[in-house]
Protein backbone atom coordinates (compact mmCIF):
# COMPACT_ATOMS: atom_id res chain seq x y z
CA UNK A 1 0.00 0.00 0.00
CA UNK A 2 1.66 3.19 -1.43
CA UNK A 3 1.96 6.06 1.55
CA UNK A 4 -0.61 9.29 1.23
CA UNK A 5 0.20 13.02 2.21
CA UNK A 6 -2.43 13.02 4.72
CA UNK A 7 -3.96 16.39 5.39
CA UNK A 8 -6.44 17.63 8.44
CA UNK A 9 -9.23 19.06 7.22
CA UNK A 10 -12.01 21.34 8.68
CA UNK A 11 -13.04 23.42 6.27
CA UNK A 12 -11.17 26.38 7.69
CA UNK A 13 -9.39 28.52 4.88
CA UNK A 14 -6.28 27.33 6.76
CA UNK A 15 -6.88 24.00 6.24
CA UNK A 16 -8.06 24.22 2.73
CA UNK A 17 -4.20 26.00 1.94
CA UNK A 18 -2.91 23.05 3.60
CA UNK A 19 -4.67 20.60 1.30
CA UNK A 20 -3.31 22.86 -1.88
CA UNK A 21 0.14 22.51 -0.26
CA UNK A 22 -0.47 18.68 -0.06
CA UNK A 23 -1.37 18.57 -3.64
CA UNK A 24 1.78 19.80 -5.15
CA UNK A 25 3.88 18.54 -2.84
CA UNK A 26 2.27 15.01 -3.95
CA UNK A 27 2.58 15.70 -7.64
CA UNK A 28 6.22 16.23 -7.60
CA UNK A 29 6.71 13.04 -4.92
CA UNK A 30 4.00 11.12 -7.23
CA UNK A 31 1.94 9.92 -4.32
CA UNK A 32 -1.65 10.24 -3.28
CA UNK A 33 -3.48 12.96 -1.29
CA UNK A 34 -5.51 12.07 1.23
CA UNK A 35 -7.97 14.56 2.82
CA UNK A 36 -8.99 13.15 6.36
CA UNK A 37 -11.83 14.93 8.93
CA UNK A 38 -12.03 14.19 12.11
CA UNK A 39 -14.92 14.20 14.03
CA UNK A 40 -15.08 14.84 17.57
CA UNK A 41 -17.14 12.34 20.28
CA UNK A 42 -20.36 14.28 21.12
CA UNK A 43 -21.51 14.43 24.84
CA UNK A 44 -24.15 11.98 25.20
CA UNK A 45 -27.12 14.79 26.11
CA UNK A 46 -26.34 16.11 22.79
CA UNK A 47 -25.82 13.25 21.16
CA UNK A 48 -29.45 11.90 22.23
CA UNK A 49 -31.00 15.22 20.97
CA UNK A 50 -33.15 15.34 18.28
CA UNK A 51 -31.40 17.56 15.24
CA UNK A 52 -34.13 19.06 13.07
CA UNK A 53 -33.62 19.50 9.49
CA UNK A 54 -31.30 17.95 7.04
CA UNK A 55 -28.03 20.35 7.44
CA UNK A 56 -26.79 18.35 10.26
CA UNK A 57 -23.26 18.40 11.38
CA UNK A 58 -22.31 14.57 9.06
CA UNK A 59 -23.54 16.63 6.42
CA UNK A 60 -21.77 19.51 6.47
CA UNK A 61 -18.84 17.81 7.36
CA UNK A 62 -19.03 15.28 4.39
CA UNK A 63 -19.91 18.03 2.27
CA UNK A 64 -16.68 19.98 3.01
CA UNK A 65 -14.53 16.54 2.09
CA UNK A 66 -16.25 16.78 -0.94
CA UNK A 67 -15.91 20.02 -2.53
CA UNK A 68 -12.26 20.38 -0.97
CA UNK A 69 -11.40 17.00 -3.12
CA UNK A 70 -13.25 17.76 -6.06
CA UNK A 71 -11.90 21.58 -6.33
CA UNK A 72 -8.38 19.66 -5.95
CA UNK A 73 -8.80 17.54 -8.32
CA UNK A 74 -9.89 19.89 -11.08
CA UNK A 75 -7.01 22.01 -10.16
CA UNK A 76 -4.18 18.89 -9.76
CA UNK A 77 -6.19 16.76 -12.08
CA UNK A 78 -2.24 14.31 -12.03
CA UNK A 79 -3.03 13.87 -8.24
CA UNK A 80 -5.43 11.03 -7.07
CA UNK A 81 -7.32 12.71 -4.10
CA UNK A 82 -9.01 10.52 -1.33
CA UNK A 83 -11.16 11.01 1.41
CA UNK A 84 -11.70 9.66 5.10
CA UNK A 85 -13.09 10.88 8.73
CA UNK A 86 -11.84 9.08 12.14
CA UNK A 87 -13.43 9.70 15.22
CA UNK A 88 -11.58 10.97 18.41
CA UNK A 89 -9.24 13.71 19.98
CA UNK A 90 -8.02 15.38 16.96
CA UNK A 91 -4.52 15.70 18.10
CA UNK A 92 -4.20 11.98 19.14
CA UNK A 93 -6.55 10.76 15.69
CA UNK A 94 -4.30 12.66 13.47
CA UNK A 95 -1.04 10.88 15.16
CA UNK A 96 -2.75 7.67 14.66
CA UNK A 97 -3.41 9.18 10.62
CA UNK A 98 0.08 10.29 10.24
CA UNK A 99 1.62 6.77 11.06
CA UNK A 100 0.38 5.37 7.15
CA UNK A 101 1.50 8.67 6.07
CA UNK A 102 4.39 10.38 4.27
CA UNK A 103 3.91 13.85 5.78
CA UNK A 104 0.90 15.08 7.56
CA UNK A 105 0.00 18.43 6.64
CA UNK A 106 -1.97 21.00 8.58
CA UNK A 107 -3.25 24.54 8.62
CA UNK A 108 -2.67 27.15 11.06
CA UNK A 109 -4.04 30.44 11.09
CA UNK A 110 -2.08 33.16 10.18
CA UNK A 111 -1.97 36.59 12.43
CA UNK A 112 0.45 38.79 10.02
CA UNK A 113 3.22 40.53 10.87
CA UNK A 114 5.88 38.64 14.25
CA UNK A 115 3.29 36.83 15.15
CA UNK A 116 3.16 34.29 11.88
CA UNK A 117 1.40 31.50 13.05
CA UNK A 118 -1.10 30.58 15.83
CA UNK A 119 -0.73 27.34 16.60
CA UNK A 120 -3.61 26.01 18.90
CA UNK A 121 -2.98 23.02 21.62
CA UNK A 122 -4.17 20.47 19.19
CA UNK A 123 -2.16 21.44 16.77
CA UNK A 124 1.03 21.40 18.77
CA UNK A 125 0.01 18.32 20.44
CA UNK A 126 -0.07 16.44 17.08
CA UNK A 127 3.32 17.41 16.20
CA UNK A 128 4.94 16.50 19.24
CA UNK A 129 2.83 13.54 19.56
CA UNK A 130 4.03 12.07 15.40
CA UNK A 131 7.29 10.78 14.47
CA UNK A 132 6.20 11.31 11.19
CA UNK A 133 7.24 14.54 9.21
CA UNK A 134 4.32 17.16 9.94
CA UNK A 135 4.55 20.82 7.82
CA UNK A 136 1.98 22.73 9.09
CA UNK A 137 0.85 25.53 6.14
CA UNK A 138 -1.58 28.91 6.84
CA UNK A 139 -3.31 30.62 4.51
CA UNK A 140 -2.17 34.18 3.31
CA UNK A 141 -0.24 35.82 0.11
CA UNK A 142 3.02 34.13 0.44
CA UNK A 143 1.16 30.90 1.00
CA UNK A 144 0.27 31.34 -2.39
CA UNK A 145 3.18 33.35 -3.35
CA UNK A 146 6.03 30.13 -2.57
CA UNK A 147 4.85 28.70 -6.19
CA UNK A 148 5.70 30.17 -9.74
CA UNK A 149 2.83 30.15 -12.24
CA UNK A 150 3.71 26.88 -13.18
CA UNK A 151 3.50 25.69 -9.29
CA UNK A 152 6.93 25.25 -8.91
CA UNK A 153 8.86 27.27 -5.99
CA UNK A 154 10.86 30.44 -6.77
CA UNK A 155 11.82 30.93 -3.11
CA UNK A 156 14.74 28.63 -1.42
CA UNK A 157 13.94 26.11 1.25
CA UNK A 158 15.74 27.07 4.55
CA UNK A 159 16.97 24.58 6.98
CA UNK A 160 17.76 24.89 10.66
CA UNK A 161 20.75 23.27 11.67
CA UNK A 162 21.97 22.19 14.41
CA UNK A 163 25.85 21.20 14.33
CA UNK A 164 25.98 20.14 17.77
CA UNK A 165 23.72 17.15 16.57
CA UNK A 166 23.02 17.02 12.89
CA UNK A 167 20.73 14.52 12.51
CA UNK A 168 20.17 12.63 9.22
CA UNK A 169 16.55 12.58 8.76
CA UNK A 170 16.17 16.63 8.89
CA UNK A 171 19.47 16.93 6.87
CA UNK A 172 17.66 14.23 4.47
CA UNK A 173 14.28 16.16 3.89
CA UNK A 174 15.78 19.44 3.35
CA UNK A 175 17.76 18.28 0.94
CA UNK A 176 15.00 16.40 -0.82
CA UNK A 177 12.98 19.09 -0.70
CA UNK A 178 15.44 21.47 -2.33
CA UNK A 179 16.19 19.26 -5.16
CA UNK A 180 12.63 18.42 -5.47
CA UNK A 181 11.85 22.34 -5.66
CA UNK A 182 14.86 23.24 -8.01
CA UNK A 183 15.71 25.70 -5.28
CA UNK A 184 18.68 26.64 -2.90
CA UNK A 185 19.17 25.23 0.20
CA UNK A 186 20.05 28.16 2.74
CA UNK A 187 21.33 26.74 5.87
CA UNK A 188 20.44 28.96 9.03
CA UNK A 189 22.95 28.03 12.18
CA UNK A 190 22.66 30.35 15.20
CA UNK A 191 25.26 30.54 17.42
CA UNK A 192 26.39 32.36 21.06
CA UNK A 193 29.45 32.23 23.21
CA UNK A 194 29.72 30.10 25.69
CA UNK A 195 27.79 30.53 29.35
CA UNK A 196 30.66 31.96 30.86
CA UNK A 197 29.96 35.18 28.63
CA UNK A 198 26.21 35.26 29.26
CA UNK A 199 26.94 37.86 32.41
CA UNK A 200 27.46 40.81 30.09
CA UNK A 201 31.26 39.92 29.12
CA UNK A 202 31.64 41.28 25.23
CA UNK A 203 33.86 38.85 23.47
CA UNK A 204 36.89 40.53 22.40
CA UNK A 205 37.19 40.93 18.33
CA UNK A 206 40.17 38.16 18.09
CA UNK A 207 38.08 35.74 20.53
CA UNK A 208 35.17 36.18 18.05
CA UNK A 209 36.03 35.59 14.83
CA UNK A 210 38.31 32.37 15.78
CA UNK A 211 34.69 31.20 17.14
CA UNK A 212 33.22 31.82 13.82
CA UNK A 213 35.53 30.67 12.60
CA UNK A 214 35.23 27.02 14.29
CA UNK A 215 31.30 27.72 13.59
CA UNK A 216 31.53 28.18 9.84
CA UNK A 217 33.65 24.93 9.64
CA UNK A 218 31.73 22.63 12.07
CA UNK A 219 28.40 23.83 9.54
CA UNK A 220 30.69 22.54 6.22
CA UNK A 221 31.71 19.34 7.79
CA UNK A 222 27.81 18.29 8.37
CA UNK A 223 26.85 19.43 5.05
CA UNK A 224 29.65 18.02 3.04
CA UNK A 225 28.05 14.52 3.00
CA UNK A 226 24.86 16.27 2.04
CA UNK A 227 25.90 17.71 -0.98
CA UNK A 228 27.71 15.09 -1.99
CA UNK A 229 24.81 12.94 -1.89
CA UNK A 230 22.54 15.92 -3.57
CA UNK A 231 25.60 17.88 -6.16
CA UNK A 232 22.75 19.81 -7.78
CA UNK A 233 21.39 21.25 -4.61
CA UNK A 234 22.99 24.99 -4.41
CA UNK A 235 23.92 25.11 -0.95
CA UNK A 236 24.27 28.49 1.29
CA UNK A 237 25.70 28.44 4.80
CA UNK A 238 24.86 31.15 6.97
CA UNK A 239 26.40 30.42 10.29
CA UNK A 240 25.52 33.92 12.04
CA UNK A 241 26.07 35.19 15.84
CA UNK A 242 22.47 35.25 17.45
CA UNK A 243 19.58 33.50 18.74
CA UNK A 244 18.88 30.44 15.87
CA UNK A 245 15.01 31.14 16.82
CA UNK A 246 14.97 34.95 15.64
CA UNK A 247 17.53 33.79 12.61
CA UNK A 248 14.89 31.04 11.23
CA UNK A 249 11.90 33.52 11.45
CA UNK A 250 14.10 35.94 9.63
CA UNK A 251 14.91 34.04 6.86
CA UNK A 252 11.21 32.26 6.52
CA UNK A 253 10.14 35.54 5.10
CA UNK A 254 11.90 34.81 1.77
CA UNK A 255 11.51 30.90 1.84
CA UNK A 256 9.21 28.16 0.25
CA UNK A 257 9.59 25.74 2.92
CA UNK A 258 11.57 25.93 6.68
CA UNK A 259 12.92 22.86 8.04
CA UNK A 260 13.34 21.76 11.73
CA UNK A 261 13.57 19.04 14.00
CA UNK A 262 11.77 17.95 16.85
CA UNK A 263 13.67 15.18 18.79
CA UNK A 264 11.28 12.05 19.72
CA UNK A 265 11.08 12.20 23.75
CA UNK A 266 9.38 8.97 25.11
CA UNK A 267 8.92 9.50 28.98
CA UNK A 268 6.83 10.44 31.83
CA UNK A 269 6.69 13.58 30.87
CA UNK A 270 5.05 13.26 27.24
CA UNK A 271 6.16 15.03 24.36
CA UNK A 272 7.07 18.13 24.09
CA UNK A 273 8.73 20.36 21.49
CA UNK A 274 11.88 22.03 21.75
CA UNK A 275 12.01 26.11 22.05
CA UNK A 276 13.51 26.52 18.75
CA UNK A 277 10.56 24.52 17.16
CA UNK A 278 7.87 25.69 18.88
CA UNK A 279 9.56 29.46 18.13
CA UNK A 280 9.17 29.00 14.57
CA UNK A 281 6.02 27.27 14.69
CA UNK A 282 4.00 30.16 15.41
CA UNK A 283 6.15 33.17 14.12
CA UNK A 284 7.29 31.54 10.52
CA UNK A 285 6.11 33.29 7.52
CA UNK A 286 6.64 30.52 5.27
CA UNK A 287 5.36 26.29 5.78
CA UNK A 288 7.53 24.93 8.43
CA UNK A 289 7.89 21.07 7.99
CA UNK A 290 9.18 19.33 11.64
CA UNK A 291 10.55 16.53 11.39
CA UNK A 292 11.31 13.85 13.71
CA UNK A 293 13.95 12.40 14.95
CA UNK A 294 15.63 10.11 17.86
Amino acid sequence: MPRTITVGLDGSPESRAAAEWAAREARSRGLPVRLLQVWEPVPEPIALARLLGADTHQHWTEKVLREAAEELRSRHPGVEVTTGHVTGQPAEALARAARDAELLVLGSRGLGGIRGFLVGSAGLATVASTERPVVLVRAGEQTADEAGADGTAVRPVVLGLDTGSPEEAVLAFAFDAAARRNVPLRVVHGWNPPPYYAYGMALEPAIEREMAKAVAAAVTEALLPWRQKFPGVEVVEQPRYGSPSLLLIEASRDASLVVVGRRVRRSALGARLGPVTHAVLHHAAAPVAVVAHD
